[in-house]
Order: C-alpha cells, then structure tokens, then sequence
C-alpha cells in the first residue's frame, strides 16, 4: 500500500508544481514560486520514498540478509537533511522579503496557492495512513510542509490585500520553516538511532530482562542486543542462562521466550544463544559490547550519585 500511494503522490505533485509555476508568474508572486520550489523538493522526496518503498519489497539474499529495509531508513534521512536545507532557503528569501518587498497580484495567487492545499492534504493524508513506516512519514513531511507554506502565502495575501503590509510575508514564512525545522529534526534523529542500531525508544531494557528472566527455566540473560532493522521492525539477539540439559528439553522455554518478547515487547526477530553456567562465565570475558545488564546499569547509578555529591 506504501509503495501504490507514493506512486501517486508523486504525479499529483507535478500537477501542483504546474499550477504553482504557471500562477507564480501571473500574479508576479515570488512567494509563490518560492513555493514552487519547494514542490521541487517533494517530487525529489516522493520519487525517493518510492523507490525505496520498492527496494522494500525485494527478498532477502545471501549478502543482504536482512534484506532491503534499510534503503527506507536512508530515504528518510536524505529526506530529513533536504527539508533542514529548505528552511535555511526559506529563512533567506524571507530576509530578502524583508529588505525588498515584492508587489503581488492576490487573487491569481490565491487560487494557484489554494489547488496546492487541496491537492496536498489529499496526498498528506493518504500518507499518513502508512503511520508506521519511517520512509512515508519522512515524505509525508515534505507534503504537509508545503501545505503550511500554501496556507502561509494565501494569508500573507490577504494581509497584504487589505492592510497593504507587506512585512506579512516573510513573517509568516519564518514560522512555517520553524515548523519544518522542528519535524525535520525529529525524523532525522530517529533516523540516526536506527541507523547506530540504538534500542528502540519504545523498549525498556530494564523491563525487557524482568520479563525474560520470569519465563520459567531463565535463570540470567546478558550479551543482550536490541535493535530496529527499519522503523516497527525489531530485533534481539542475547545469551541465556539455562540449566545444563538436552537441547530438546531446552525447546519449550525458547518458545515461551519468543512468544513474551512478540506480544509484550513487538520483537519479532530473536537470535538466542542458550549457554549453562561453565560457558556463562567466559563468554562475556573478551567483549568490548553492552554485555551485562547489572554492571552497566549500576556504573551509571554511581555517576550520577557522584555527580550530584558535587
């Protein structure tokens, strides 16, 4: 579904951009055309999230294991980096706004202004249904971004019609790229977490351990790795203390782990290691990964209890 709704969100787009060029010109508006080139950086966006919507797709082989998620991920942040690099465009032109003011003709401005709302809430919207795909909502950013440079041009040419203050402008353009800013923000450090194989934000590694270690025949866990592959798509590797026993004894309690870390913690991918007390011991001895739960967690505890001593 990601995949078909941004395929025709991108050639909606060109409509909007035509509409956009063509009343930018008549009505001499530059705030327009401004917006116009921000449309360009939404086909840029939205041709980038389908494509890697249909890398997705693609299964996994022997050199991509775990497929081709992540070209979504890397999707996201080109298209969180470009709408940072728009605000600064829009914080310069609105500078310019301000020295030298534009004379504009409204009404032209406003219907071109007003097919690039429609046209954009129906494609934001339609995006935003794929909630949970990091790749539409990065995209889907760049929409509704240029919904609120549309609404910012339409009010500033209202202002501008019946008050005749020209300053409205660039006011209202400075908004809209602080709100650009701060979404663009947002997705590109999420973006980076996934990409650092940082533990989802949504996962409690304290909590997690409880949990495991409360299914019955889990004596300690550590060595634990949590991760996202793509955005909602987790993974855990670790290693299990068990008691010293047959491999098909061992089967119900890997089951019953696998079955906890899916329903309560959305981790679909396990990889667990099940060692006895002997191998426990050495395995961690030589690794310089986040290996045990209690050594860290209680290093962290002194720092800042030292810290706050001072």
């Amino acid at each position: 579904m990601a995949k078909q709704t941004l395929r025709l969100a991108f050639f909606l787009t060109f409509f909007i951009l035509a509409a956009e060029l063509i009343g930018g010109i008549m009505a001499n508006s530059l705030a327009l055309l401004s917006d116009a080139g921000h449309v360009v950086t939404d086909l840029f966006a939205l041709g980038l999230a389908w494509f890697a919507a249909v890398q997705a797709e693609r299964p996994a082989n022997a050199r991509k294991t775990f497929g081709y998620h992540r070209v979504g991920i890397l999707a996201a942040m080109v298209n969180a980096i470009t709408l940072i690099l728009i605000t600064f465009w829009i914080l310069w032109e609105a500078i310019q706004r301000f020295q030298h003011p534009e004379p504009i003709q409204p009404l032209v401005m406003f219907v071109s202004a007003g097919v690039g709302i429609v046209v954009n809430l129906f494609i934001g919207f339609g995006l935003q249904k794929e909630g949970d795909n990091l790749n539409t909502r990065a995209a889907a950013l760049h929409v509704f971004g240029d919904v609120g440079a549309s609404v910012g041009v339409i009010l500033a040419g209202l202002i501008i019609m019946f008050t005749g203050w020209t300053i409205a402008d660039p006011i209202l353009s400075i908004g809209i790229a602080g709100l650009i800013a701060l979404s663009a923000w947002r997705i590109f450090r999420e973006t980076t977490d996934i990409l650092l194989e940082a533990a989802p934000k949504d996962v409690n590694m304290e909590t997690l351990v409880d949990d495991m270690k409360s299914v019955e025949g889990v004596q300690d866990v550590h060595d634990l790795h949590v991760w996202s592959i793509t955005s909602g798509m987790y993974a855990l590797s670790c290693h299990v203390h068990i008691d010293d026993q047959l491999m098909s004894q061992s089967a119900l309690i890997l089951q019953n782990l696998e079955t906890m870390l899916k329903k309560d913690h959305n981790i679909g991918h396990t990889t667990i290691q099940f060692e006895c007390h002997t191998a426990a011991k050495k395995s961690c001895s030589s690794q310089g990964l986040y290996c045990c739960m209690e050594h860290t967690h209680n290093h962290e505890h002194d720092e800042i209890v030292a810290a706050r001593a001072q």
